[in-house]
């Protein structure tokens, strides 16, 4: 490891955060986080991460990297005022710091978000992280690209520190690169497990007999399918809400009318969340589907 260790900021603490918090502070870091406004559940995987609740404005001026790792529709709000902050103590920065956005966001949003700190005492990362929150022996990849290849080996090197990082490099590699790759791949993944989803709720409104001939021909053939739909829409349930915003991502970034594929995903994430913050009906549905399913294996 390098003799400076490196103070982080990790906003927010929800479950990938903490966990990669926890990566952190279990090596030698200090990570910073602000605790505004948030639940109680927050707060308790903050303090279980070993996280140190700051103020914004305390949080820039400790830092030496600030990631941010939040549902889409709160990235470009949240690096907009981490600017005013750095604008605001600008003489007080006299050490290098770096943004680094995690985010499920498209190229030109990250774009907008990287302009935001053109020529400004805090440089950019953008990082897009595949692959679910730290825990044992598994570890998402970030995948990173930037302007300034010195900015990216110094992102690099927090691998010393318990990140998997990936740095895209390359001609032509650049920002936006790194969030274009999350995109494809939550495309492929998260849409899969939305079409599923779509077709599993529809079988079951025609009939529910519907829907368990449609599980047995799945399971005749197509057992592979089937056997990565048990194992996606489960899980997926409390992660609905965040991935909506994602799909609306994806969707820009494909562009044009074949960008109406993802919304329409996101319509069927957001059926999900309205199901469980409702009646459950859609939840019971898909989770009747999948248990008997594992019968069918």
């Amino acid at each position: 490891m390098s003799s400076t260790v490196p103070r982080l900021a990790v906003v927010a603490a929800g479950a990938m955060g903490s966990a990669v918090a926890k990566r952190l502070t279990s090596a030698g870091c200090t990570v910073y986080t602000n605790l505004d406004g948030r639940s109680e559940a927050t707060r308790k995987r903050a303090q279980d991460a070993g996280m140190i609740d700051l103020s914004i404005d305390e949080l820039v001026l400790k830092s030496n990297w600030i990631l941010s790792i939040l549902p889409p529709k709160d990235a470009l709000s949240f690096a907009e005022k981490i600017q005013e902050v750095a604008a605001k103590h600008e003489n007080a920065l006299s050490s290098p710091r770096t943004f680094v956005d995690c985010n499920a966001v498209n190229p030109e949003t990250v774009k907008r978000i990287a302009a935001l700190f053109a020529g400004k005492s805090i440089a950019f990362v953008d990082a897009g992280i595949i692959g679910g929150p730290p825990e044992g022996d598994r570890d998402p990849t970030f995948y990173a690209s930037a302007e300034d290849v010195r900015i990216l080996d110094g992102f690099t090197a927090l691998s010393e520190y318990g990140l998997k990082i990936s740095p895209l490099k390359g001609e032509g590699v650049g920002i936006g690169d790194a969030s274009a790759l999350k995109m494809s791949y939550a495309g492929i993944t998260k849409g899969t497990t939305g079409l599923y989803t779509a077709m599993m709720l529809a079988a079951h409104a025609s009939s529910p007999a519907t829907a368990d001939a449609l599980m047995r021909v799945l399971q005749m053939s197509q057992p592979v399918l089937m056997d990565r739909l048990v194992k996606t829409v489960p899980p997926m349930l409390p992660k609905a809400y965040r991935w909506i915003g994602e799909m609306e991502e994806i969707a820009d970034f494909v562009g044009g009318s074949e960008g109406d594929v993802y919304r329409g995903l996101a319509k069927v994430y957001e059926r999900i969340e309205q199901s469980i913050a409702g009646d459950q009906e859609d939840v019971a549905t898909l989770k009747n589907f999948v248990e008997k399913a594992k019968k069918l294996r």
